[in-house]
């Protein structure tokens, strides 16, 4: 139907193509059909099925405890939503740092079984080695480097990555690593803006997508939840811009129906079938 109606699916050639124009890339999570039709009418470039569901959609406190199976009945979802958009699935924790044959297993699973165009794993240099054999295999591959939230117990919280000269190189030798093993793209979250700018320009068959990574990446990512308003209210970090706040919207909604169906004024006679 895309095709038929004059729309054409992003792809990962495309997206290096925006990034060697200097076109910026537009990112959003999603984690079902009617938020994903949303986006994909709107124009998103890449939707990315986040772990970050365990925390918005599941309730957890860590994106730690959500599964293979929960992600994939998500990115499934996502993608019978999308037409245009290119469908990213985030890789849990444990799902490929076990072994390379876990890793290969469950991101075929993303690609075959939940119509992911792609995955995306969190980790640098020490990742490498996954990314090359995957995307050797077929399977494209979007990076993700500074906070790892995966690694959260290690960082001990959401810290700004790049400040120390040791991070520094950290992070600028894991992007050049893992665009020479193949990753299209990486994630730079919560990463010093001017460390996030030099890795950008370093990078040329990698575009950078950043989350409080400042303006210079190709691109930029934002949880779907945060930029509607939904949610923790209390729960705001420095980069997240609020376009909406949805919560009373909702809640407002909710307490006219209770008020309505009290009332007895809900539902009308044409709101009813008579014999």
């Amino acid at each position: 139907m895309g095709y038929l109606d004059g729309k054409k699916r992003m792809t990962v050639g495309r997206i290096l193509k925006k990034k060697a124009a200097g076109e910026k890339i537009t990112v959003l999570t999603a984690y079902d059909y009617h938020t994903a039709r949303i986006l994909d009418d709107a124009g998103i470039d890449m939707i990315l099925v986040g772990d970050s569901a365990a925390n918005v959609i599941h309730g957890f406190d860590s994106t730690l405890p959500i599964t293979m199976d929960v992600m994939a009945a998500h990115c499934a979802a996502v993608a019978r939503g999308t037409e245009s958009a290119l469908v990213i699935a985030d890789m849990p924790f444990l799902s490929f740092q076990p072994s390379l044959e876990t890793a290969i297993f469950n991101a075929g699973r993303f690609l075959k079984e939940a119509g992911a165009h792609a995955v995306k794993i969190e980790g640098g240099l020490e990742m490498v080695p996954t990314v090359k054999r995957l995307v050797e295999l077929g399977i494209p591959v979007m990076g993700h480097i500074g906070l790892t939230p995966q690694s959260i117990n290690r960082f001990g919280g959401p810290r700004v990555q790049g400040r120390r000269k040791k991070s520094q190189t950290y992070l600028k030798e894991s992007a050049l690593a893992l665009e020479e093993a193949g990753a299209f793209s990486m994630v730079l979250e919560l990463v010093q803006t001017d460390i996030a700018g030099e890795i950008t320009e370093s990078l040329k068959s990698a575009a950078t997508i950043g989350i409080g990574a400042g303006v210079d990446c190709d691109g930029q990512v934002l949880v779907i939840n945060d930029i509607l308003g939904l949610g923790d209210t209390e729960f705001k970090p420095r980069f997240v811009r609020r376009y909406a706040d949805l919560s009373p919207v909702i809640s407002d909604a909710v307490k006219r129906f209770i008020a309505d169906v009290k009332s007895g004024d809900y539902p009308h006679d044409e709101e009813s079938y008579p014999e």
